[in-house]
């Protein structure tokens, strides 16, 4: 049961894209027109429908997120693909509860952070390109790791991970600066996964096979 809620800080405006995704759109747009002043009927339609893909691929909604005391929120859109007790790794020697999400190329690819907290760390790994639903892509696929300390001194890592098809990792965020629950972070295009390491006391709300949604769905309560 959520206590109370607020939206996510930054209006979006009447047509919600993400940023990244506004020389893209522009780019099939104008190509678009040409093809149609052309005359060039079947590249013009192509590229209308590529504009329209992009448009809805770069859409980034409104969320509204919990407020509930202890309540993570989902980094991403999609489906849960793992949740597990294991080793945190060189980012964190001891134990954690390990959750993955794996985003689609029709789910909306915007990243949000699932508690509040200050960024200690931020680093880049180059990898390769498996499928994001994969267990190993955890390890072996090029990823950005952002580590960071809650309330207490706890940690948190979140984990933006490319897949088959996605080729660019976007991280907006700098080491030092302080993060709210739900605030957007960043955006991987195209299809991709989202990990978050969490202290292993951490109550799991999700299972695999469920569909979560970026900023609004709870995916864990902490202790």
């Amino acid at each position: 049961m959520i206590g109370s809620v607020h939206r996510s800080q930054v209006s979006q405006g009447p047509f919600p894209l993400a940023r990244e995704g506004y020389a893209l759109i522009a780019t099939s747009a104008f190509a678009t027109a040409v093809f149609a002043i052309m005359g060039l009927s079947v590249p013009a339609v192509f590229s209308l429908m590529v504009t329209f893909f992009l448009g809805f691929f770069f859409r980034d909604p409104e969320r509204i997120i919990p407020n509930e005391n202890g309540v993570v929120v989902s980094p991403a859109d999609g489906r849960v693909v793992d949740v597990d007790i294991v080793q945190g790794g060189h980012f964190a020697p001891e134990k954690m509860l390990k959750i993955s999400i794996f985003m689609s190329l029709l789910n909306v690819h915007v990243n949000r952070i699932p508690f509040e907290g200050k960024v200690t760390e931020i680093f880049y790994h180059p990898g390769k390109f498996f499928p994001a639903n994969r267990d190993k892509a955890s390890a072996d696929n090029e990823r950005n790791v952002i580590c960071m300390e809650m309330d207490g001194g706890r940690k948190l890592v979140v984990v933006q991970i490319a897949g088959l098809i996605a080729r660019r990792i976007v991280c907006r965020v700098c080491k030092g600066d302080y993060l709210m629950r739900g605030e957007r972070f960043g955006i991987i295009c195209f299809g991709s996964r989202l990990d978050v390491y969490l202290p292993p006391d951490t109550r799991p709300a999700v299972v695999v096979g469920d569909k979560v949604r970026a900023g609004t769905s709870a995916i864990g309560y902490v202790t």
